[in-house]
């Protein structure tokens, strides 16, 4: 912890609170009277399992030993749009999302489908639909199906029906927010943040009462203008620790996937996202710590009130998310029982940290980083590396992680079985460089952060490594991995048959030795794999669910810019299976072969000119990117537009992009754009298109497979 969230505690602590213990030494399992899932693992009722967020499961009846009969016991296939949403099961019903945040409700025996809800984002999403990314799940609370959707509304179904019970607008319509993550529902409180990366942003997180729909409370993560006064003491104290006049860009701070809570002490803990815009010098002055972006946040769970925070990368300016699954666990240290929280952020370290006083336990590099030599145990704090701030005077710097690797919102697993952590893992080094450029307009909605990124083979720099780590918190050290031959790869489920599950980029499903890291089973989805994965019992047997196919387009650019042979991988939009999968022992089904990409329309008349596919590619990487995909190579929900007519029909084309014809479907209108840019991004696309058509179409950028034998 560092001394100033050490000193805002005694000044806002004004009185102790009840400190209690977990009876079972497994913190984060709570009983079914509290509305959450039974401790015998039976029901998977919220993203993390547990209010502890742990993603383990203590089900064993699939096990090590019995692995080569675990198969495919049915599938649901899905429409075009996002599926990398983790279901939840409860009473042998299984709950996701899927596209623009409808939900399913499904029998997770049959896979028969017993109701849908769709909440119509594509009808009144408007300008939150401009990253188009879907949500990544959903939460049950005593027979309600609570869900985000993207425009920014919490919804709460009738878990029979799926009709709605209640709805309330979680941020204003004009806002450049959306919501991406899942809810979490403790002791009769829904909470909810959200996420923005694309204009003025002031980010907070708020709780509604479960039953009604009625806003509790809502805490601000970073302060607003002086001038209009501090909602509370945390925000007066936080202030202090900026510079300039950060109020104008929002100041970032968003709570858009992280919350977990302890039971027993009342404490509710948040991961907040990085500032904005990322670039310290833009928001800042280049000075301060800028409270409380990048920070563990410790609030009272019945008033919102503050109570302890740690921050995990102060003053950040490569946008270096806290947001990551925070996971509490009671541990040994030293000989020694700690009750703490465990989180392994963008940033490359691995932080344990006493999670009722929030002071630093560890903290250590999981992945390589050179941004920072170590973290102070004693001032909590960073020691950074010389020269890794760039600035207008200093030219770009090479730094690993970046805002992309380490770890990102796929989340990690934690085992009281066997003790360790498991965490998709990312080893990258990008350059960072200040472009000197005059900040955007205020309603300019494009991804700005006020910084240049390159990295990756297309720079000539090292190709970013993907591996699945095994990590122990006790002793900040690595058990085992597993390398994959792609970086970016889906979250992880731990069980009590020494299991560890995870899906990957290249289309298999995966389960290892939780202890020793050895490959015991695998399973061709014929898809990528994103999602984490749950298991839960029903009518006696366990089963282990997952999505497959691709989301979220501004996540999974880079991957098209450093990943490895992406039609082999079948990340083709249009052709990419988007299913429901489910497992059990004895399971028979099967897949039907993977589709082939389809060709680019001819284009016989087509004659790209330099300068306007140069201005296209600028419009696009500004506008189109974050859906469609880096370079037009479309691998998410978006469309891949080279292999699309449309860009060859100037009015169609003219109806659906600046029109906002495809509106309800998802595709939002952009009626701002000039005739100019239109066509410039039009044109853009058909030389793409004749890209691919020569044979041309991307440099595929392999690194060496994985070892896949099972031992």
């Amino acid at each position: 912890m560092s001394f100033s969230g050490r000193a805002l505690l005694f000044v806002l602590l004004a009185a102790t609170f009840a400190l209690g213990g977990y009876t079972d030494g497994a913190a984060g399992d709570e009983p079914s009277a509290r509305g959450t899932d039974r401790s015998s693992g039976q029901d998977w009722a919220g993203y993390g399992r547990t209010f502890g967020q742990q993603h383990f499961s203590p089900l064993a009846q699939i096990h090590r030993g019995n692995t080569a009969s675990l198969g495919l016991a049915w599938t649901m296939d899905l429409p075009l749009g996002n599926t990398v949403t983790q279901p939840i099961a409860v009473d042998g019903v299984l709950y996701f999302a899927s596209g623009l945040s409808i939900v399913h409700a499904v029998d997770a025996v049959t896979g028969k489908e017993l109701w849908q809800y769709d909440s119509k984002v594509g009808e009144v999403g408007g300008l939150n639909m401009r990253l188009g990314w879907g949500v990544r799940g959903v939460a049950w609370w005593n027979g309600r199906i609570y869900v985000g959707a993207q425009d920014g509304r919490l919804i709460a179904l009738d878990a029979r029906t799926g009709r709605p019970v209640w709805t309330t607008k979680t941020f204003k319509a004009e806002d450049p927010a959306y919501i991406s993550g899942a809810p979490r529902v403790f002791d009769g409180k829904v909470l909810i943040g959200f996420a923005g990366t694309t204009g003025v942003m002031r980010g907070y997180v708020s709780a509604y009462d479960a039953e009604t729909g009625k806003l509790l409370w809502r805490f601000w993560t970073v302060p607003g203008d002086p001038a209009k006064g501090f909602e509370n003491k945390a925000m007066a104290f936080a202030a202090k620790t900026w510079s300039g006049e950060w109020w104008k860009f929002g100041g970032g701070g968003a709570v858009w996937n992280s919350i977990a809570y302890d039971a027993d002490s009342g404490l509710v803990y948040i991961g907040v996202g990085s500032p904005y815009p990322w670039n310290h010098r833009v928001r800042s002055a280049g000075s301060g710590d800028n409270l409380f972006v990048d920070s563990i946040v410790a609030l009272d769970l019945k008033t919102g009130e503050y109570r302890w925070h740690y921050q995990t990368t102060p003053g950040d300016t490569w946008d270096f998310d806290a947001a990551m699954d925070i996971e509490l666990a009671d541990l040994t240290i030293e000989g020694k029982p700690r009750k703490v929280l465990m989180q392994a952020p963008k940033n490359g370290f691995f932080y344990v940290i006493d999670r009722i006083t929030g002071e630093l336990i560890s903290a250590e590099p999981f992945v390589r980083v050179t941004w920072a030599t170590k973290v102070d145990k004693r001032t909590g704090r960073p020691v950074e590396a010389p020269g890794a701030r760039y600035g207008l005077d200093k030219p770009a710097r090479g730094v690993a992680p970046t805002a992309l690797a380490a770890h990102n919102w796929m989340p990690m697993a934690y085992s009281r079985e066997t003790g360790l952590v498991y965490i998709p893992s990312v080893d990258w080094a990008i350059e960072y460089s200040d472009p000197n450029r005059p900040w955007k307009d205020a309603g300019d909605r494009t991804v700005d952060g006020g910084v240049d990124m390159k990295g990756g083979a297309l720079f000539g720099m090292p190709a970013p490594v993907g591996f699945l780590l095994a990590w122990s918190p006790v002793t900040q050290k690595e058990a085992w991995r597993f390398p994959y031959p792609s970086y970016y790869n889906g979250g992880v489920l731990a069980t009590g048959g020494d299991l560890v599950f995870q899906g990957s980029i290249d289309g298999y499903f995966r389960a290892f030795s939780a202890t020793t890291g050895a490959l015991a089973w695998q399973f061709d989805a014929k898809a990528p794999i994103l999602a984490p994965p749950i298991s839960f019992e029903a009518n006696g047997q366990q089963y282990v669910t997952v999505l497959t196919g691709l989301a979220m387009g501004y996540v999974m650019n880079s991957t098209a810019l450093a990943g490895p042979a992406i039609e082999r991988y079948g990340l083709d939009p249009q052709t990419q299976a988007r299913r429901v999968l489910t497992f059990a022992i004895g399971g028979k089904a099967s897949l039907p072969p993977r589709l082939v990409p389809p060709p680019p329309p001819e284009d016989p008349h087509f004659t790209p000119l330099p300068a306007k596919v140069t201005a296209g590619a600028v419009a696009y990487s500004a506008h189109c990117l974050n859906c469609h995909g880096a370079l037009a190579v479309g691998i998410g929900h978006a469309p891949d537009l080279r292999r699309s007519a449309l860009p060859l029909d100037q009015a169609a084309f003219e109806q659906v992009v600046r029109s906002g014809a495809l509106e309800p479907r998802g595709m939002p209108g952009f009626a701002e754009f000039s005739d100019e840019k239109l066509e410039d991004i039009r044109h853009y696309l058909r030389s793409r298109a004749a890209d691919l058509r020569r044979g041309a179409a991307f440099p595929l950028l392999g690194e060496a497979p994985a070892t896949l034998d099972i031992k």
